[in-house]
C-alpha cells in the first residue's frame, strides 16, 4: 500500500473510482439504446476541446467538456434529421474533431502530439489537483442525471414510441443522455483517455447481463465491475508501469469472459428448471416465444 503515500497516485484512485461509477452508469443506457459507440464518436470529438485548451492556456477538461456537449448535441440533431446522410454527417463529425484536436494543439505554444498522448490514453503522473476538482463536479451531474431520472431514461430507451404516448419528453431525455455521455467521456478521459473510454461505458454493462436481466441489479454489477478495474488497473499500472488505459480495457474484457464462462451453466441450468416446472399441458401459445430479444426482459 505504498503507493497512497504519493499525492499523485492518491488523486489518480479518486479519479479512477468516479470513472469505475459513472462509465458504466451512462452505459447502460447506451446499450439498451444501441448506441454503443457514441462514447467513441464523442471521445474523437473531444479531441477538438483538448486542444482549445491548450491553444487558449485554459483547462482542457473543462474545454473538452463544452466541446463535447455540443458535438453530443450535433450528434443527436443528426440522428433525428439526418436521414440517410446522417452515417456520413457524423463521420465528418468524428474525424473532424479528431484532426481539429491534433492541428490545434500542434498550433498551441510549445505544443506537439506527445501532449495529447495522456488524454488519449490516460496518465497517472498528470491528474492535478484541478483536474480531480472537474471530475468531481461532472461525476456528481452524471451521478444525478442517471439515478434521479432512471425510470424516464430507461423508458426511453427501452422503446422511445410507447414513452412518447405516455407524455415522456423524449428528445428532451434523448439529449440529456447525449450530454450526459459527452460529461462521462471527460471525466474518465484523464484515466482511461479518450481512445478508450467507450469500453468502459460498455464492457462492464454487457458483462453484468451475462448474470442477469433486471435493469437495477445489471446497474449494481456493472458500476462494481467498472469500480474493480478502474481501482486495480490503476494500481498495476503504478507498479508495472504500464499505461493505464490499456490496462483497465483489458482487465474490463478478462471480466466479462470470466462472467460469460461462469454465466453459461448457470443459463443452462436455470433453462432446464424452467423446462422441468412448465407443467405438460399448457397450449403452445402461452410460451415465451424463444426468440424474444435480451432487452424485452430487462425491468427496472
Amino acid at each position: 500500500m505504498d503507493f497512497l503515500t504519493y499525492e499523485f497516485m492518491q488523486r489518480a484512485l479518486l479519479a479512477a473510482v468516479l470513472v469505475g461509477i459513472t462509465a458504466p452508469a451512462v452505459g447502460i443506457y447506451l446499450v439498451q439504446r444501441r448506441q454503443a459507440l457514441m462514447g467513441d464518436g464523442i471521445g474523437h470529438v473531444a479531441m477538438t476541446g483538448v486542444g482549445l485548451g491548450f491553444l487558449l492556456s485554459t483547462s482542457p477538461v473543462w474545454m473538452a467538456t463544452a466541446v463535447s456537449v455540443l458535438g453530443a448535441v450535433l450528434m443527436e440533431l443528426i440522428r433525428w434529421y439526418g436521414r440517410t446522410r446522417g452515417d456520413i454527417a457524423l463521420a465528418m463529425l468524428f474525424y473532424g474533431g479528431m484532426a481539429g484536436g491534433v492541428m490545434l494543439i500542434n498550433l498551441a505554444p510549445g505544443g506537439s502530439n506527445a501532449n495529447l498522448t495522456s488524454y488519449l490514453f490516460g496518465s497517472l503522473s498528470t491528474v492535478s489537483r484541478s483536474d480531480v476538482t472537474a471530475i468531481c463536479v461532472l461525476a456528481a451531474f452524471v451521478l444525478l442525471v442517471t439515478l434521479g431520472l432512471r425510470r424516464q431514461l430507461f423508458a426511453v430507451s427501452q422503446d422511445e414510441e410507447f414513452a412518447r404516448v405516455t407524455g415522456l419528453p423524449v428528445r428532451a431525455l434523448n439529449l440529456l443522455t447525449a450530454i450526459t455521455a459527452a460529461v462521462t467521456v471527460t471525466v474518465a478521459m484523464r484515466v482511461v483517455g479518450l481512445l478508450l473510454v467507450s469500453a468502459l461505458m460498455v464492457v462492464p454493462v454487457a458483462a453484468a447481463q451475462q448474470l442477469t436481466r433486471s435493469f437495477t441489479v445489471t446497474f449494481v454489477i456493472a458500476v462494481a465491475i467498472g469500480v474493480a478495474v478502474t481501482v486495480s488497473g490503476t494500481i498495476t499500472s503504478y507498479y508495472q508501469d504500464v499505461p493505464p488505459g490499456a490496462t483497465i480495457v483489458l482487465l474490463t474484457i478478462a471480466a466479462f469472459i470470466a462472467l460469460t464462462v461462469l454465466a453459461t451453466p448457470l443459463a443452462r441450468r436455470r433453462a432446464r428448471a424452467a423446462a422441468a416446472a412448465e407443467p405438460a399441458g399448457d397450449p403452445a401459445e402461452c410460451s415465451i416465444p424463444a426468440s424474444r430479444g435480451a432487452g424485452d426482459e430487462i425491468g427496472v
